[in-house]
């Protein structure tokens, strides 16, 4: 485990300073249903399920700001980023509570340019979840067309990370399809999931060795992608690769995992002693 650099304690003032760097991972450690009504913009909702997703998605060099109801439980939160090697971590004192005490706070209205983005592109309603045709929700759309500020937008106002369209893919498929490696950074960093298969099997891994997008392959590899997955008729991203770059790139990962000694160990998160 890397060498521990203690967390630190951070009043309302010090988080509203750290956020406007813009370079700060924020993270609620509240139950769903409270994350669900009203939380800091840009944060991500983290318990214990997902906690291991979120620590290994994140690059370690990255500021936490971890906040729950009164700022105890963050601080527990805050002691496990920092076990992993986390360099910068934060914990709010006095939680949400304090935050909404501060002066002019305003966190539940959308973005007027997130609003207008919705509306334009057929989104008639403010759910930032909302569904149009093919099961495509605004998180998808943005991940298409590669328009990353509205995308870290969607992901800041409560945007579902994990949720798939009529054919079962996320927003991570949409936009390895659109070939946008800033946006799959974007989804990437936030905690999607790198390896969803969709109704016929198939993950994005697979769906971008199959039409050829080498640097898209190239990056989901970087971040750890599975090789093994197969689709229902039984064809590995291996077999389906349609270039020989894309089939390069895959048989070198496929021989340096191979070689590797051992697995890397998962990650462990003991049960917490959570208070409020």
């Amino acid at each position: 485990m890397s060498e521990r650099t203690p967390f630190k304690r951070i009043d309302v003032q010090g988080a509203k300073e750290l956020i406007l760097r813009h370079d700060v991972r924020v993270l609620d450690v509240r139950d769903a249903q409270s994350f669900g009504g009203t939380h800091i913009k840009g944060a991500r909702n983290v318990s214990v399920t997902n906690l291991t997703s979120v620590i290994e998605a994140t690059a370690r060099s990255m500021p936490i700001l971890i906040y729950c109801y009164h700022g105890y439980a963050s601080q527990e939160y805050a002691q496990i980023f920092s076990d992993f090697g986390f360099s910068q971590v934060f914990s709010l004192d006095g939680g949400y509570e304090a935050w909404t005490k501060r002066p002019g706070a305003d966190d539940g209205a959308l973005d007027k340019t997130l609003q207008h983005w919705l509306t334009g592109n057929g989104f008639l309603t403010k759910d930032i979840n909302a569904v149009i045709a093919n099961g495509t929700t605004p998180l998808m759309k943005a991940s298409h067309s590669g328009h990353t500020e509205i995308l870290r937008a969607i992901i800041a106002a409560g945007g579902t990370l994990d949720v798939r369209n009529a054919d079962g893919n996320n927003a991570l498929w949409l936009a390895c399809a659109g070939g946008s490696i800033d946006a799959m950074d974007v989804l990437i960093q936030a905690g999607i999931k790198i390896d969803n298969r969709n109704d016929n099997g198939a993950t994005p891994l697979m769906y971008a060795a199959s039409t050829g997008k080498a640097a898209v392959v190239e990056r989901l590899l970087a971040v750890g992608a599975d090789l093994t997955p197969e689709t229902l008729d039984g064809f590995t991203a291996l077999d389906m690769a349609a270039t020989v770059e894309c089939l390069s790139l895959l048989r070198r990962a496929a021989r340096t995992q191979e070689q590797s000694p051992a697995p890397r160990p998962s990650l462990e998160i003991k049960q917490l002693n959570l208070r409020a």
